[in-house]
């Protein structure tokens, strides 16, 4: 113990005069949270500019345009004469998406001769394509239905035949621990550990390389009497003990304060965060091992980091990959992070409800056991080269 302490001491002295090592551990963490958090705050994006071209220009048109005006995610920013106009718009990025309304289209809908509205959309901004899209298109089938309830009430039905006629079935949709669609809560639980991933892994790869590029290495395992676990203990426990802090206000901020949805209770949570910071630590011994300079070793951990936004099933299921990819998952914390804030702070499930996900961060942690063999020889042999 007096020797693990000696190298806290170094380490903790280092750490103290290196700003840089202070704002990888708490200040773009914390800011990161707050940033992502304060610019997602309403949720979901909303008055989203739609440009509108209508050839009819009848009242029925009229009214469908002012239909969809009044939609949260939707405003209309202009009319166009054309559809060249409109195209050159959106790709100027004036609007998002336009609406477009042939000539004739009341006419036809009268005579149940089924005409066709259009709608473009620039997918190029996935969320906010997405979100207009689903609005031109429910507004064009509430359009349709208005057209066929005008006819039937022509024929003398009765407003509960007509919705009965319109609308056998009734619908209603449930969405599960995230009612309201709140991309905030859907983003920011996954986007701020996985930016703290990539931090803890960049720090515990800097840490061990600057042994290495400043030629102190030997220094370090020799107040360790050669033994690489007490040099790794001592070397990373107050890093250790800076991004577990961080985590914790981290957790605070999501849970406490905003209030995110945690039916597991935010203690469960620091758990899975805990075994997320030292799994995160085990794989940047893992990187600095397979690649023991200190330029490579940071853009094998800074590009592994980046990956796990991909791969980790937030953005894309993982179920749908290829198979290659299904199996490279795995090989990602945050993926298993992902997993078990899904089954804790979502679905309010047991921590071992997802033991899978919580051994595979277990065995995280454990890399250094298997490579630190390795890693002694590294920083013994290993010279630093300018």
């Amino acid at each position: 113990m007096r020797d693990i302490y000696k190298i806290m001491v170094r380490e903790a002295k280092r750490m103290a005069t290196d700003p840089l090592a202070w704002f990888c551990m708490v200040v773009a963490p914390l800011l990161t949270a707050i940033f992502f958090t304060t610019f997602m705050w309403q949720g979901l994006p909303t008055n989203m500019p739609v440009g509108i071209v209508d050839e009819d220009n009848t009242s029925t048109t009229r009214q469908i345009i002012r239909n969809l005006d009044a939609m949260q995610q939707t405003q209309i920013a202009a009319q166009y004469a054309d559809i060249t106009e409109a195209r050159r718009a959106m790709q100027r990025g004036d609007i998002y998406a336009f609406f477009y309304i042939p000539r004739g289209t009341t006419s036809l809908a009268n005579q149940q001769k089924r005409p066709t509205i259009s709608f473009y959309t620039n997918y190029s901004y996935l969320i906010a394509g997405s979100l207009v899209m689903r609005d031109m298109r429910m507004m064009s089938e509430l359009a349709s239905g208005a057209a066929a309830r005008k006819v039937l009430f022509a024929r003398g039905a009765t407003q509960q035949q007509a919705m009965a006629f319109l609308q056998p079935i009734v619908v209603e949709t449930h969405p599960i621990s995230n009612p309201t669609l709140n991309y905030n809560i859907y983003l920011s639980n996954t986007l701020i550990p996985g930016i703290l991933g990539i931090f803890i892994m960049m720090m515990t790869v800097y840490v061990i390389g600057m042994e290495i590029k400043k030629g102190t290495a030997s220094e370090w395992l020799g107040m360790a009497k050669g033994n690489i676990f007490k040099a790794l203990i001592g070397k990373l426990l107050p890093t250790t003990c800076m991004f577990l802090l961080t985590g914790a206000l981290i957790i605070i901020w999501l849970y406490g304060i905003l209030a995110f949805p945690c039916h597991s209770g935010a203690w469960t949570m620091m758990g899975v965060m805990t075994l997320f910071v030292l799994a995160s630590q085990g794989m940047g011994i893992f990187m600095i091992t397979m690649l023991p300079t200190l330029r490579l070793g940071l853009s094998f951990a800074s590009l592994w980091g980046v990956l796990s936004f991909s791969i980790c099933g937030m953005s894309f299921p993982v179920l749908a990959m290829a198979a290659p990819l299904k199996g490279l998952a795995f090989l990602f914390p945050l993926r298993h992070y992902f997993m078990l804030y899904v089954n804790c702070a979502l679905d309010g499930h047991p921590l071992m409800n997802a033991w899978p996900y919580v051994a595979f961060l277990c065995f995280f942690i454990s890399l250094p056991l298997m490579c630190a063999w390795w890693l002694k020889h590294q920083l013994l042999k290993v010279k630093y080269i300018p």
